[in-house]
């Protein structure tokens, strides 16, 4: 009896300690960020030198005068973007899905002499809830979050006609979100999908970050940290899998990934890549870590975008005229 009792005292012990890791690793990964926080150690020098770049890429896109736009998210929350439309009259926009703990701007405003200026899209740059401008305490990890980029596709397509054409531009978090997007049959105004640094599932992600951060894998806080996420955000992290709601997939798929990234690995984009049953291309890009295929493969990077625009969005229209 002794003996059963200590067992049970033990296993109540680890629940316990399982329960509170598991509340504690939700704060940590759905908390809103802190707009003062430093960066981690690890990868501040990164973003220290990216910072006078995207700075000036800001300056730019402000400059520019965009629109700023609201609407209510699917959790009653107010989400804000800014919109920047074409200098010329075009039924093509693209919509710009930034990663976690970032905003539109920060995100996407260095794409913006690509997509606004050589391509001539309207170009949309919303704040996810919990992000930026937006309101909400909590990280979406793509989950609601696809939910809410629908509904700026549903605003487009009633502001400016059921004949536009739609692009879903994610990145890392945001590439997650628009991969939940492509797989919930979006309105055919969505076209095509390009997706940089996505991650498999939120799950997997939470388990190598938590990994990396205790040196080794122990499933159950992440799945007790989504049990919470439930309670506190309205979702499980669970609900945010695009590796395997793949076959879902409506729209062609370019995926990009950066061949050294350590936060989301490359064997991610490879998975996904793998995965999907629609048309799909890829770019690969050597000795780049998160999030920097632009920075450091732009000329690719934007030729990939043209080649997969003019054989899944211009040679459809040659056809279609």
């Amino acid at each position: 009896m002794k003996k059963k009792g200590t067992a049970a005292a033990v296993a109540l012990g680890v629940a316990a300690v399982t329960a509170v890791a598991g509340n504690l690793a939700c704060n940590y990964a759905i908390k809103r960020p802190d707009p003062l926080a430093e960066k981690d150690p690890e990868t501040r020098e990164v973003y220290i030198k990216r910072a006078e770049v995207r700075q000036r890429n800001n300056r730019n896109f402000y400059n520019c005068d965009p629109e700023d736009l609201s609407l209510t998210s699917v959790s009653g929350d107010n989400m804000r973007a800014w919109f920047l439309p074409a200098k010329k009259p075009t039924k093509r926009f693209v919509i710009c899905v930034h990663g976690y703990k970032c905003n539109g701007p920060d995100e996407f405003s260095h794409f913006a002499p690509f997509y606004h200026n050589d391509l001539g899209y309207n170009y949309l740059l919303p704040d996810l809830t919990g992000h930026g401008r937006s309101e909400g305490d909590y990280i979406g990890f793509g989950a609601p979050d696809a939910k809410n980029i629908l509904l700026w596709v549903d605003y487009l397509i009633n502001r400016f006609g059921e004949d536009i054409e739609i692009i879903l531009h994610g990145i890392s978090m945001g590439a997650a979100t628009v991969m939940n997007c492509n797989e919930m049959s979006p309105p055919d105004q969505v076209k095509i999908i390009i997706e940089d640094c996505g991650f498999t599932s939120a799950v997997e992600i939470m388990n190598n970050t938590l990994k990396g951060m205790i040196g080794f894998r122990f499933e159950p806080i992440v799945h007790v940290g989504s049990v919470f996420a439930k309670l506190k955000a309205g979702y499980f992290f669970e609900e945010s899998d695009p590796l395997k709601n793949m076959y879902k997939a409506k729209n062609p798929i370019l995926f990009v990934h950066g061949m050294d990234d350590a936060f989301v690995p490359f064997e991610h984009g490879k998975k996904l890549y793998e995965a999907c049953k629609v048309e799909k291309d890829c770019l690969w890009v050597p000795n780049t870590v998160h999030a920097f295929s632009y920075y450091n493969a732009k000329e690719e990077y934007e030729n990939k975008i043209k080649e997969f625009i003019a054989k899944h969005m211009d040679k459809k229209d040659a056809v279609e005229a």
